[in-house]
């Protein structure tokens, strides 16, 4: 792909066209002085930031293409400008990351170079129905209609950390009606040794990685360090909002917010991944929900899960629960294949699995299927089909056919999403 040098020093332009401050004479013979790009041209030029073409010019009028533009800004990234000439340079590293990586400038270390701030987001439409028989005769059906929006911006501190967060507003599409804006995490996210030290303060992301979600997908305040590569530890603590449990009855809870430790230990080579974590909960409201004893104050909920990918794209993967301070539904496990799958940056890839899932919901607390979010405490067999039409777009269609753990009568539910990020 080609682009003029106007085209290509667009984002330099932006912030040299706002410098009161110019180099006096023009560096590249073939950059006429009047070119609305001169200003950044020439004062990267002058500093002997940018080199050009190292024969005395620029050959501003013909089209360059964006793997030169690379190699320019890749040797003037070299010399490590500070000021303004590094900021001139940012927004052309920021710009041209893909054909740096090309010439093997690691992208991840091309992020301190973008804007300050980076605004991503997601507008995401899901649909439930679900589908319950009752013990006395009859059935309970339970709909969902909901449009999401969701932003993230990422704010770079320095060379070692960022703030990250989330804001969501959601509109329940079947009765017309809207939410406000909310904060759902805010942390910070600070990286050492080569980024195999992680360490992160605030509200953040709760997902037990493990299991691949089935203890938890959810959020909680505190801290989390890993550390590793192939092998990786992961210790969290903080504070976690029993509200956010997907529990099956209705239950008014007087101090919410728990007490959390963890830990997981993970090793991956890409391929084969296995791994082992352990959770531990304390309020004085487990007491009162359905499956512990009245005096228990404690959830302690170990899982273990491990997955291996084929050559071709097969998945096979499995994953197992149990906490060990719960009388009732204390178990949960899944075990399933998975067949390529959807990536919204690949238009036209898809995926399909298999999986059958049991989620008592004292040992999944908080799990990540689609298809138990109106309901968990089931038992069954769920089938999902996601596909990428476009780029940046994703499709995933799940059914769920089963039983229910308390009176092990049917229950089925259809889920929808569409995605659409930018």
């Amino acid at each position: 792909m080609k682009k003029t040098v106007a085209a290509a020093l667009a984002a330099a332009f932006v912030v040299g066209a706002s410098s009161t401050t110019f180099a006096a004479a023009n560096p590249f013979s073939d950059v006429p002085a009047g070119h609305w790009a001169y200003n950044s041209v020439a004062k990267l030029a002058a500093e002997g930031v940018i080199e050009g073409y190292g024969d005395g010019t620029y050959r501003g009028d013909r089209n360059i293409t964006r793997y030169e533009m690379a190699q320019m800004i890749a040797k003037a990234m070299a010399k490590n400008p500070s000021g303004a000439n590094k900021a001139e340079l940012d927004r052309l590293a920021a710009e041209f990351r893909d054909e740096l990586d090309a010439l093997g400038v690691r992208v991840a270390e091309l992020e301190k170079y973008a804007d300050k701030v980076v605004w991503t987001g997601e507008l995401r439409y899901r649909y439930w129905n679900d589908s319950e028989k009752l013990r006395e005769g009859g059935k309970i059906k339970r709909t969902n209609n909901q449009l999401q929006l969701r932003l993230f911006p990422t704010a770079t501190v320095n060379d070692h950390w960022k703030i990250k967060a989330r804001m969501t507003a959601t509109s329940n599409m079947r009765e017309d009606t809207t939410g406000n804006f909310k904060l759902t995490y805010a942390f910070a996210e600070g990286k050492y040794f080569d980024d195999k030290l992680t360490l992160c303060v605030g509200r953040m992301p709760f997902y037990t990685n493990v299991d691949d979600g089935l203890v938890m997908d959810d959020f909680f305040s505190g801290f989390a360090a890993t550390y590793g590569d192939k092998f990786k530890i992961a210790l969290m603590a903080g504070r976690w909002n029993l509200e956010n449990a997907n529990l099956n009855a209705d239950v008014t809870l007087a101090d919410s917010a728990s007490s959390y430790q963890g830990a997981e230990l993970s090793y991956d080579t890409g391929k084969f991944y296995i791994g082992a974590g352990y959770h531990h909960f304390r309020s004085d409201d487990f007491k009162y929900l359905p499956g512990y004893k009245k005096k228990e104050k404690n959830a302690n909920v170990w899982a273990v899960g491990a997955r291996y990918t084929f050559d071709f794209g097969l998945k096979v993967r499995g994953a197992y629960a149990s906490n060990t301070k719960a009388d009732d539904y204390k178990r949960a496990w899944t075990a399933g294949l998975a067949y390529k799958g959807a990536d919204r940056k690949k238009p036209g890839s898809w995926g399909v699995s298999v999986d059958y899932r049991y989620v008592g919901q004292n040992a999944s607390l908080a799990p990540t299927y689609d298809t138990f979010a109106l309901r968990t405490n089931k038992k069954g067999i769920e089938f999902n089909v996601n596909w990428a039409p476009l780029y940046n777009t994703y499709v995933n269609i799940g059914y769920f056919t089963g039983k229910t753990l308390e009176t092990n009568k049917r229950d089925n539910t259809f889920f929808g999403r569409a995605s659409w990020f930018f």
